[in-house]
């Protein structure tokens, strides 16, 4: 592995045992130091479990995951993950949501509070420290979970369609504010998303996967340099270009069959998880027990 390789994922796929389901088969790509990658493909493809493979949470059938030059067999202290479902306990204030992962870590309060503070002035909640998740929008919640993860210090950051259960709008706000994040304190970034327009203003590159069981079809270039200004994004023939071009690819997948009801100038950045996504999950917790 290359000396600036951050994450390594060889030949490695994950079939789930009930179904003999292949979620994914033979993938193999890297992620350098402080690159952000974002993956697209069609629902069902293993993007999910993929994710939760490289965080150690999900065992791979075949291959191998590295982080740096240690393998991964286990949950890794040096990564963290975001969902796209907020995972906050509604009865704990957003300060203790943020502090939770250092608290299980055995942090004492003394250390964990003033991070948590500092984590939570950074994603712009100051003043909402001792709110409940109930008092807070979607995208606030949200950012709530982005603190929890930072306020872990990860080198690798893992998302999981963090954004896409929040309105168009506040969706772009924290895009940005993931960017300047971002570029305060870089950090290695693996991001899952259906919007290709997302996967294009935040990543890189781009990977976009075959339908199920996935595989990589196509690694992407992203040409825009940083730090990106959205609107100069935007305004780019480039993007529109890669935009369109990335759908074509997914519309060979049967990516199309994700898009019931959407319009059409819309589809580039519409598609939608599916219930395979859902079902994967069950089988992925009764493996784990098994």
């Amino acid at each position: 592995m290359g000396g600036d390789t951050m994450i390594s994922v060889e030949n490695c796929s994950k079939i789930y045992r009930r179904g003999n389901v292949v979620a994914f088969e033979g993938l193999s790509f890297e992620v350098r130091r402080h690159e952000i990658v974002t993956i697209v493909g069609p629902s069902g493809c293993g993007k999910t479990t993929l994710l939760r493979s490289i965080n150690g949470l999900v065992p791979l059938t075949a291959g191998v995951i590295r982080i740096g030059d240690t393998e991964v067999t286990e949950p890794d202290p040096r990564i963290a993950i975001v969902f796209q479902h907020f995972g906050l306990f509604p009865w704990q204030t957003v300060e203790s949501n943020v502090g939770f992962g250092l608290r299980m870590q055995g942090v004492k309060k003394s250390e964990w509070h003033p991070l948590a503070r500092s984590h939570i002035e950074l994603v712009g909640l100051k003043g909402f420290e001792r709110s409940y998740p109930y008092q807070l929008s979607g995208g606030m919640r949200q950012r709530v979970g982005l603190a929890r993860a930072l306020a872990m210090k990860p080198e690798v950051l893992l998302m999981d369609e963090p954004f896409a259960s929040v309105d168009a709008q506040t969706r772009e706000l924290l895009q940005e504010q993931l960017l300047q994040i971002w570029q305060n304190k870089p950090r290695t970034m693996v991001f899952i998303t259906h919007s290709i327009e997302e996967a294009l203003l935040i990543g890189d590159r781009v990977i976009v996967l075959t339908r199920q069981p996935g595989r990589v079809k196509e690694t992407i270039d992203v040409p825009f340099e940083r730090p990106r200004a959205f609107e100069q994004v935007y305004a780019d023939p480039r993007f529109g270009e890669l935009r369109n071009y990335i759908w074509t690819q997914l519309k060979q997948e049967g990516a199309e069959d994700a898009l019931v009801g959407a319009p059409a100038a819309g589809k580039a950045n519409l598609l939608q998880p599916k219930s395979e996504d859902r079902r994967n999950l069950i089988d992925e917790v009764q493996d784990a027990d098994n």
